[in-house]
């Protein structure tokens, strides 16, 4: 008897056969479909969120087109009737010799040089504990995955310390420096490699003869560029809003970057109130190259953190 007349001839089977097939309650596939009143809920949630988080940018634009009595004499959440943006844009060039621009300049040198110096050790780092194998390996990931849980205001204080002792107080290797050490940037570095470079192609080039670092400057740092990006990304931020030790380690006016210099006109504005429009027109423009670096490179941050967060 052949397969097709055994089959035939058994009722259960063919009953079997005709049966459409039934879905395991407690293992049913998720299909995409989601309620709607769930989308309604996280809907609402993110436009809490974004007005949260917008409204505060919102005032400043506004707040950056009024005159100091308008300031504080009209709505916040609209304009006067009086417009003196570019007024007031023009006096926050001329106080002080220009001084504000001289500490955007500063704010530059530390985010752009010390972002682009910790990307790179940080690629450095992260590519060798991916692909070497050393004894202390697990421990020395352990210590940087440690240090994350580490507050940077912690730090400060004996960072400072150090820099003082070495003499890097008042300069700008005081500032670039510390920015090396950069543990999330080692991490993500690290994920990234495991993922993206191949052990195969990386023993394939020493067999042609290619060294380690030429290895890593023409193979890994090409495979590794979008989570280099992220990096980058970060450690700009980082640096562009850092305060605390700055505000440590600089005492010289012509050093300082934008944060420390803004907060002290904040703080000074009590006694001059000059300064109160000023040091809101300021900040105001000091958001633009964050918001340019943002857009420009959101393409590579958002991948670069969708691999990292897949594989770790």
């Amino acid at each position: 008897m052949t397969a097709t007349e055994l089959v035939a001839a058994s009722p259960v089977l063919v009953d079997q056969q005709k049966a459409p097939a039934r879905k395991r309650s407690g293992n049913t596939p998720f299909d995409g479909h989601v309620s709607r009143g769930w989308q309604i809920a996280v809907t609402i949630g993110m436009v809490v969120a974004a007005v949260y988080f917008l409204l505060p940018v919102y005032w400043l634009l506004i707040a950056s087109t009024k005159s100091t009595s308008d300031l504080f004499s009209t709505f916040g959440l609209w304009f006067s009737d009086d417009f003196t943006l570019f007024d007031n844009i023009a006096a926050l060039s001329s106080y002080d010799g220009g001084i504000y621009w001289r500490w955007t300049l500063n704010s530059v040198i530390y985010s752009v040089f010390g972002s682009i110096l910790t990307t790179i050790v940080s690629a450095l780092t992260g590519y060798a504990l991916a692909i070497y194998r050393f004894r202390g390996r697990k421990i020395l990931l352990g210590a940087v995955l440690g240090s994350l849980l580490v507050p940077g205001t912690v730090l400060a204080q004996p960072t400072y310390v150090l820099l003082v002792e070495m003499g890097l107080n008042n300069t700008y290797a005081g500032l670039l420096l510390p920015a090396l050490v950069y543990p999330f940037g080692v991490l993500l570095c690290y994920i990234y490699a495991q993922s993206a470079v191949p052990l195969e192609i990386v023993e394939a080039a020493r067999i042609d003869g290619a060294g380690e670092f030429r290895i890593f400057g023409s193979i890994a740092i090409r495979m590794m560029m979008t989570g280099m990006v992220t990096v980058l990304l970060f450690a700009f931020l980082g640096s562009w809003n850092s305060y605390m030790l700055p505000l440590l380690v600089l005492t010289d006016q012509e050093l300082m970057p934008l944060t420390v210099g803004l907060t002290g006109w904040n703080q000074a504005s009590i006694t001059v109130p000059g300064l109160q429009i000023l040091t809101v027109v300021g900040s105001m423009l000091s958001i633009i190259p964050i918001a340019i670096v943002f857009v420009s490179l959101q393409r590579y941050w958002r991948s670069g953190l969708a691999a990292g967060g897949v594989r770790f």
